[in-house]
């Protein structure tokens, strides 16, 4: 299979991990010879309710013995998307009350930066040095990494960049800014959480200026960080918020929330401001439902930081620098991409699933499903410390 893959997938990169994938269940795995990975990745962060969760193929297979596509979105009434909506919009702070439902993150991240610019008449987007919105056009634009997207030149005019927790650079938000992007923590730069403030900082900013405060939950959203949502740690409220990952409980989605009095805007001067095909799916919306009642029924938001406590007092060796993130957005920081490597390769022959981040190559990424069992979590951490125990006795000698 491994062969038919790289000859007719196209790759992401020139060495893919390649595990050939029979079945997967809970917090695991299978290969095609049965061997069993325990799975501290969760999809990059999108299998919420780990593998085959039951009150989430039940929502899908009913909903695929009632309808699944009939309509372009936004034209039809259909009771998953709109019981979706409504749910979100109950648990999210005024004025977060109406949801855009779309495929992907990074087109719930064009949406956005659409709606952004529709709202203020302003051009100027602002994003952070080393962030990753997505890899669309606009997304692409607003990444804060050269290396990345300058073969993909020329991009989106008039978009500027920070550095993330420089109070200094919030001047450059002004009455000429359209709207500032951030992750409520720093994915692929490494799992950095705000200091100081500053999202409140920026909070305040954009509100004196008009300028709008659009804030990327895709990763830190639904439950993660020990609140359904990453902002709901700080005293702020976006203006938009964007979603998508961790939404659907494995099924590909992403959405946008912001005002009804912002989000009608879309709907004209110029009708039809933003469109898809597929976005509120049927299917994928009733998978989404389901994820989120099983996540705010349970008690699952908030085990993730006692899971969190568990992770930190396992992953203690000298090896490790520190530990980054908050709940069950996790990273090891080692001192060098060496390290890194061998630990995320050697884990995985031995049966357990890290992955990297972006652009931070001293990092691990720990990022498994919210239903992850504590004894699970003690078999992950075991095998890390005994690889990062044949690492450190081989580099000593």
């Amino acid at each position: 299979m491994n062969n038919d893959f790289l000859k007719y997938q196209a790759q992401t990169s020139p060495y893919p991990l390649g595990m050939e994938v029979a079945y997967a269940k809970g917090s695991y795995i299978f290969d095609i010879n049965n061997k069993k990975y325990l799975d501290f990745t969760a999809g990059v962060s999108a299998c919420t309710l780990g593998h085959q969760p039951l009150r989430v193929n039940q929502a899908i297979k009913d909903q695929l013995d009632k309808y699944s596509h009939v309509m372009v979105y936004g034209e039809y009434s259909q009771s998953p998307a709109v019981e979706y909506c409504k749910l979100l919009a109950s648990l999210l702070p005024d004025p977060l009350e109406k949801t855009y439902l779309v495929n992907s993150g990074t087109e719930a991240i064009e949406g956005a930066l659409k709606l952004a610019r529709r709202v203020t008449g302003r051009s100027q987007l602002i994003s952070c040095h080393n962030a990753y919105h997505g890899n669309t056009m606009g997304s692409l634009s607003i990444m804060g990494f050269e290396e990345r997207k300058q073969v993909f030149r020329p991009l989106l005019p008039d978009v500027d960049f920070i550095t993330f927790n420089n109070e200094a650079d919030l001047e450059k938000i002004t009455t000429k800014t359209a709207g500032i992007i951030l992750e409520t923590i720093q994915g692929g730069a490494g799992f950095i959480q705000p200091e100081n403030n500053f999202l409140e900082k920026v909070r305040r900013r954009c509100s004196e200026n008009g300028a709008m405060m659009i804030l990327d939950e895709i990763q830190p959203g639904f439950g993660r960080t020990g609140k359904l949502f990453g902002f709901q740690n700080y005293d702020i409220v976006p203006d938009i918020l964007v979603m998508g990952k961790g939404m659907g409980g494995g099924m590909p989605v992403g959405a946008f929330t912001a005002s009804a009095a912002m989000m009608d805007l879309l709907s004209h001067n110029p009708k039809l401001g933003h469109i898809t095909t597929f976005g509120g799916h049927p299917v994928i919306a009733a998978a989404c439902l389901a994820t989120l009642q099983e996540i705010t029924q349970t008690n699952l938001i908030n085990e993730t930081l006692e899971k969190e406590k568990l992770f930190k007092s396992l992953l203690v060796h000298p090896l490790i620098k520190e530990i980054r993130g908050k709940g069950l957005m996790l990273a090891i920081m080692t001192e060098s991409d060496t390290i890194t490597n061998k630990v995320i390769l050697e884990c995985q022959d031995r049966g357990l699933i890290l992955f990297w981040l972006l652009f931070e190559a001293n990092a691990v990424r720990i990022t498994p499903p919210l239903t992850i069992s504590n004894d699970e979590i003690k078999e992950g951490c075991a095998i890390i410390i005994e690889v990062m125990n044949e690492i450190q006795l081989s580099t000593d000698n």
